[in-house]
């Protein structure tokens, strides 16, 4: 399922290549010119659990991981897709964003650009960036952020937002209602 491509034989054939030169400085800048911090991936699942049961799912079409042992780390450069999960092992949100970054000793996930998320209830959250607390399971933002309840009939704008993993209840944090054009929303989101 994950394909990691390292640079192993592309560097034995530079190696190779310097050597035979027997310009030692050249390999040794070589050596510290290569982050053998950083694993790579494409075509990306990720499954994140607790106590055996899956709490969320990510995929994406490439993964940077950052395995520094004093601040490791999961950057999605390319976007993602995330399914979040309840303890019956149903999907209740999903996510998708151009960008995600995980702190794993943080416990805090950040998503930008172009960032929705969805629930069960056809409700949508529309901003330019998200944090994800891992403890708390909460979700929030101090952005612009639009959210779309087409059941309800109702679009509502504002700054700042807080729910929690499943989107059911939110907050807005600073609401309003005035007419807002299209150009003014898209610029809030960060869609230009």
């Amino acid at each position: 399922m994950r394909e990691f491509k390292f640079i192993g034989s592309i560097l034995a054939l530079l190696i190779l290549n310097i050597c035979c030169s027997n310009k030692m400085d050249e390999v040794n800048k070589l050596f510290e010119t290569i982050d053998t911090d950083i694993e790579y991936a494409e075509d990306v699942i990720v499954i994140y659990s607790d106590s055996a049961k899956v709490r969320l799912e990510v995929a994406g079409p490439f993964l940077e991981r950052y395995v520094n042992k004093r601040e490791p780390k999961d950057v999605f450069p390319k976007g993602v897709h995330v399914e979040f999960f309840n303890d019956q092992q149903e999907i209740i949100s999903w996510l998708d964003s151009k960008y995600m970054e995980r702190l794993e000793k943080k416990g805090l996930v950040y998503v930008r650009d172009s960032v929705v998320l969805y629930n069960t209830e056809n409700e949508k959250l529309e901003t330019s960036e998200l944090i994800w607390d891992e403890v708390s399971e909460r979700i929030y933002t101090d952005k612009f952020v639009r959210i779309t309840q087409p059941e309800r009939g109702d679009t509502s704008y504002g700054y700042g937002f807080e729910t929690s993993k499943n989107f059911n209840e939110f907050i807005i944090k600073k609401n309003f209602s005035a007419k807002m054009s299209m150009d003014d929303i898209s610029s809030a989101l960060g869609q230009q």
